[in-house]
């Protein structure tokens, strides 16, 4: 005879252990709710206050981390960006490939070189680079290559009014705004301690785009002026320069 107890339909209709929690749906989400409940009641606003935090801390991170506004405060890169402008910078940009390239628009940190303060130019030349300005038609040349500015330079300016012949140092940036005329840039500090050279660690970041005003909004188009100069071999001097500073 077999004596092995069978389940019967009342065994299997009685109702589950209240100790065992693990097939009740819906557990882990009540539990959760009931912690934030508790935490949200000691703010004053509760839920609302705890949820403008977190957008505060969740911008806070990209701004220090990520990206940032930065305002343009001058008109030295016209034609592409104005004063009062808002760019996004890319601090991103840098971190896992190469570092700036020709043509790069960047803002970088001036202290101790061009001023205490952020600035926003065009790289012309990276480490090893030799510019010169000019050629024969007033274009500035980069390692013996002419380069066409006119997609970008500010209407009726000149590559330079300035003339000079240097050799970017290693880990430097040679950099130069948009609006010739009305820049202040590596031409100024040719002759101040760094030679107006950029340092690379300085950089902050890539502007990428127009963010404010709308109406002005949207993508900083790359430029391939630079894309048949060659490379510059290495040199840790620069030349000397072949004019004064830039009025």
């Amino acid at each position: 005879m077999d004596t092995e107890a069978q389940p019967t339909e009342r065994d299997r209709s009685l109702p589950p252990d209240p100790e065992d929690s693990s097939g009740v749906p819906g557990s882990e989400g009540r539990s959760r709710s009931a912690l934030v409940s508790r935490f949200t009641d000691g703010l004053p606003g509760g839920r609302i206050t705890l949820t403008l935090l977190l957008c505060l801390l969740f911008l806070l991170a990209v701004n220090t981390f990520v990206a940032r506004p930065f305002e343009i405060p001058s008109g030295s890169m016209e034609k592409g960006l104005r004063v009062g402008d808002r760019v996004l910078v890319n601090k991103l940009a840098y971190t896992f490939g190469d570092g700036p390239a020709r043509g790069d628009v960047i803002v970088f940190d001036g202290t101790g070189y061009f001023g205490d303060a952020d600035y926003i130019k065009r790289v012309v030349g990276v480490g090893g680079d030799r510019v010169v300005c000019c050629d024969g038609e007033g274009r500035i040349r980069v390692n013996g290559r002419s380069v066409d500015e006119s997609g970008f330079l500010f209407p009726g300016d000149s590559a330079s009014t300035v003339r000079f012949d240097v050799v970017v140092p290693e880990g430097r940036l040679f950099v130069l705004g948009d609006h010739r005329g009305s820049s202040s840039d590596s031409r100024d500090r040719l002759g101040s301690p760094g030679g107006g050279m950029v340092p690379v660690d300085k950089v902050v970041g890539r502007a990428e785009g127009v963010v404010w005003p709308f109406g002005r909004a949207g993508r900083l188009e790359p430029t391939d002026a630079y894309a048949k100069v060659p490379a510059g071999e290495a040199s840790a001097h620069t030349a000397a320069p072949a004019g004064g500073g830039h009025g």
